[in-house]
């Protein structure tokens, strides 16, 4: 066995590797897709979506299979998959076809972990892990977004595929803001946590 002999993928700094370089065209196809999608090319839209979906699947394959994560990759994955989120509520709210609430209440969410990341960090720990019901939700939104943009470009199929598009899309909205409740939680006890650990001020003045 070589390079990792407990089995457990080494996370490296090196940045000029095939997964990595899979990420940034990820990121530089999200401007396209939001291109396409506010010009109602839904089809277009679409087609980068997939595209970029498999790029997703296949840096995280060649990370695993030939031991090149690293921690640039680990910043630059789940980066991608909100901005892709964030460009799909947006040009589909352009076109007035997702209320703007919606908007707000997904941005929002990632605007109120930014927060929690700042607090944190003010007390010496990095971001919190991800939680599997934020991993859910984030596949929720993944599924319902695009699910909205086949009825918009497919019509035919709209009348069956919008109704369980809008099910899964606020169910994931749903899923997001509860696993932000955890994460607040958890920030909660560790600022807790922190505080226990500092030595108490004595209550008499030093001669």
């Amino acid at each position: 066995m070589s390079g990792n002999e407990t089995g457990q993928a080494q996370v490296s700094d090196r940045v000029l590797t095939v997964p990595n370089l899979l990420s940034f065209s990820r990121l530089l196809l999200v401007p396209v897709f939001l291109a396409f999608l506010v010009q109602g090319q839904d089809a277009a839209a679409l087609i980068v979506l997939v595209i970029s979906s498999v790029s997703d699947f296949l840096d995280g394959y060649i990370a695993r299979r030939f031991n090149q994560m690293s921690r640039l990759g680990q910043l630059l994955d789940p980066a991608a998959d909100r901005l892709y989120i964030f460009a799909a509520i947006i040009g589909l709210a352009w076109r007035d076809l997702v209320p703007w609430w919606i908007v707000g209440l997904i941005v929002g969410r990632d605007v109120f972990l930014l927060v929690l990341g700042v607090i944190l960090a003010n007390y010496g720990y990095g971001p919190l892990p991800v939680h599997q019901l934020g991993k859910v939700a984030t596949f929720a939104l993944f599924l319902g977004l695009p699910l909205i943009m086949l009825g918009l470009a497919v019509p035919a199929i709209a009348v069956f595929s919008q109704p369980i598009a809008w099910a899964i899309t606020l169910w994931g909205a749903f899923l997001y803001w509860w696993a932000g409740a955890i994460y607040l939680i958890e920030t909660v006890r560790a600022i807790r946590l922190a505080r226990a650990s500092l030595p108490r001020q004595s209550d008499t003045l030093e001669p």
